[in-house]
């Protein structure tokens, strides 16, 4: 038998069965990074993009786009989230990190919930700056912390 979770004693996918897990509170925390110009990053920070404010747009994206990782995600369950939380920092001098926080009360956790945040949150703001910085690039998504069930909290060492 696969030591995989996600894959059945043949190799097949398949969604795993969560129905017997008890609900605890679950948290998760990610981040990824849009680099891109100096000069780009100061009409990000004067909301000057050919588009409009680049930020606001990807932050709602950011939130958004969490409810949706079921649809995304072939293999992930459809959650009841209770919270999205999101943050753009501007990083001088060529980057913005988009920071995500997603809490659910859920019989599994909200990692990929977080991940889908800030992902779909940098493409939007590279969407919104590519007509003056083409070569602006996501790098670095990842899993910050995780909280909840059966293997508690996770902090991703330094």
């Amino acid at each position: 038998m696969s030591t995989l979770t996600h894959t059945g004693p043949e190799g097949a996918p398949r969604m795993v069965d969560v129905g017997d897990k008890p609900e605890t509170a679950r948290e998760a925390i990610a981040e990824a990074f849009v680099v891109c110009a100096p000069s780009t990053l100061v009409e990000i920070a004067a909301n000057r993009g050919p588009k409009g404010d680049a930020l606001a747009v990807a932050r709602l994206a950011a939130i958004q786009a969490p409810k949706r990782t079921p649809d995304l995600v072939p293999l992930c369950h459809p959650l009841r989230l209770s919270s999205i939380e999101v943050e753009l920092e501007l990083v001088e001098p060529d980057r913005v990190r988009v920071w995500a926080r997603v809490r659910a009360i859920e019989r599994t956790g909200v990692e990929m919930e977080a991940l889908t945040a800030v992902l779909v949150g940098a493409l939007t703001l590279y969407d919104m700056v590519k007509a003056i910085d083409r070569s602006a690039s996501i790098t670095d998504a990842r899993v910050l912390e995780k909280r909840g069930g059966k293997t508690g909290k996770w902090v991703r060492p330094a």
